[in-house]
């Protein structure tokens, strides 16, 4: 059976709840990008780049930051999201930001790795909806970078044993897939 981009991402996204937030994965943040953003500002680029690190850290597998998912996302929001959503993703960056700030008197990008985990996962718990997407967001852009699909997935670009011009009458009726 295969499944379409929204079984998959809420598949991937239930693996996340369950794999993803242990206590000791938390974010590397970095006080300057290696990209420059063009949908997003550099503050919420940065804020960005830190939560996609703590949805899928680096582990024994590339994280979120070495697969190349903020520029994912701010790439989705410059040529694919119509402006109206584009700033829905935006202002829940800014809420992150602004909720770090209320809570800890400092960007979301300063604060501890603890102080950062304890957030997102909060929101998480609420079912914040801005959050939720973003995470959606997220975990799509791994999943479908070199590094989400061919290390942290099992990929197999022809799976099983190749037998070219079989006979017919060897192998039955044909396959077909929906």
């Amino acid at each position: 059976m295969l499944l379409t981009r929204r079984d998959a991402a809420l598949t991937f996204g239930a693996l996340w709840t369950a794999l993803v937030l242990p206590a000791g994965a938390l974010a590397q943040t970095t006080s300057t990008l290696s990209w420059t953003p063009k949908a997003l500002s550099a503050d919420q680029a940065r804020t960005l780049d830190a939560v996609a690190e703590l949805i899928i850290p680096a582990t024994d597998t590339p994280g979120a930051r070495a697969a190349g998912v903020p520029q994912f996302v701010d790439r989705a929001l410059t040529d694919y999201y119509d402006p109206a959503d584009g700033a829905r993703y935006k202002a829940g960056l800014d809420q992150i930001d602004r909720d770090a700030r209320a809570a800890h008197g400092a960007a979301f990008v300063a604060l501890t790795g603890a102080q950062q985990l304890a957030l997102l996962t909060r929101y998480d718990t609420e079912g914040m909806a801005s959050f939720r997407a973003l995470k959606e967001l997220v975990t799509i852009g791994y999943f479908t970078s070199e590094p989400g699909a061919t290390i942290a997935l099992r990929y197999d670009p022809v799976p099983g044993d190749y037998h070219g011009c079989v006979p017919l009458k060897d192998i039955g009726r044909a396959w077909a897939t929906t």
